[in-house]
Formats: structure tokens, sequence, C-alpha cells
């Protein structure tokens, strides 16, 4: 088996979905996972996906990316108590349901991993955000709210000037199917919304998708 490129979509706190993916794709040491963030908020078990990350990064190369729903997370647990009230009703009320209390609950290992997220990874092939990109920015200094925040119902982006593919979650996939653009690939295809949770080879197209209680696609 030669050495696997794996994105994996926005969990949002579904841990069974989650381990459900990480069986079927058993990873090795020679693969590399890219989780495309938004770890938390929505799902039942916040703490749970991360610990499960945490414990993926001893199995493979894990090479997580911060979402927007972590960054609010990790802004809170950071000093900015005061953004409680405007992330509760955007899926906060079940993360602080996972953690029992938010940020005195959070463990500082959760914070660690959170602060160790990348907003862009780049493999020879492809390019992995957690959001969109502006096509005619290099990937080094694309903007943070771009890269983190924006939709692609909003903009959606033409190909990049490094010509190459971009694999990208946030923008939900309500019809639980990839989109794929040819040039640009989402794989946020809702798993919070009764949609799939999924994983996607990106060298050979392979995919995995398993539901929020850890149900494979067949």
């Amino acid at each position: 088996m030669s050495d696997r490129i794996i994105a994996i979509g926005d969990i949002h706190g579904y841990r069974a979905a989650l381990c459900a993916l990480l069986d079927a794709i058993d990873p090795q040491p020679s693969d590399t996972i890219v989780a495309l963030g938004d770890y938390v908020d929505r799902g039942p078990d916040s703490r749970g996906v991360i610990d499960e990350l945490i414990a993926l990064a001893g199995r493979c190369r894990l090479v997580p990316l911060l979402g927007n729903h972590d960054e609010m997370l990790l802004d809170i647990c950071q000093g900015q108590p005061e953004l409680i009230e405007e992330w509760l009703p955007y899926g906060g009320d079940a993360t602080v349901a996972s953690y029992g209390r938010v940020p005195e609950d959070v463990p500082a290992e959760h914070i660690e991993f959170l602060r160790g997220c990348k907003s862009v990874y780049e493999s020879p092939h492809h390019f992995f955000v957690h959001a969109t990109y502006l096509a005619d920015v290099p990937l080094e200094r694309q903007p943070r709210e771009t890269l983190l925040w924006s939709s692609l119902k909003v903009r959606t982006p033409g190909p990049h000037l490094s010509g190459k593919k971009a694999i990208v979650g946030h923008t939900a996939q309500k019809n639980g199917e990839i989109l794929d653009l040819g040039y640009l690939i989402c794989i946020d295809t809702c798993c919070y919304s009764d949609g799939w949770l999924t994983a996607l080879e990106v060298e050979t197209g392979q995919v995995w998708q398993a539901d929020q209680l850890g149900r494979l696609r067949q």
C-alpha cells in the first residue's frame, strides 16, 4: 500500500462517525490524514472527538486544520469569555455539555491541540483549507477570515494560481454529496444534519462516509 493522503471533513462533535471512518481507513504510520477543522459544536461529544484526534496523531501523520468553530472555542479558552453568549447559539451549547464548563473544564491538552492547528496545508498536488481561498493570492498570504470563515455559497473561487487542487470543508452540502468542481472539492457533507462525515483519499479518489451513529454508507 502506497502512502495515502486522506482528508476528513467537518466532524462537529460526532465521535461515533469519526471512529467508524478511522476503523474503515485503518491509518498506517506512513499515511497523512488532514482533518479539515470544525471538530467541536453541534454534535454530542466534542471532547471525545478531540481525544480521538490526539490519539490518532500517534498512529499516523495527523495534520489538523483550524475551523471557525474551533477558533471560537480557542478564543474563549485564551481569555475572551465575553464571546460565550455569541458562540452558544452556533452549537457551542453542545460543546459546553460535552466538557461540563467552558473554559474551566477544557483540558490544557485540548487547548494545545487547537493552538497547534494549521490554517493551510500543501501536498505535491493539493492544498487543504477549512473554508475557501482567494484564487489570485499565494497560499501563505491568504486572509485568515477567508480561510476559516468565508462560504462557497457567497463566493466560489476559480482555480488557485498554484495549479493545485483545493480540498475544503465548511460549506455544508445538505444533500449529503461531495461537491466536486474539478479544481475544488468540498467534503463537508453535513454530518450534523442527517448527512455524512466524509473521508477522501485525494490521489485515488477513494471515499468513506459514516453517519452520526457510526454507520458506514454502503
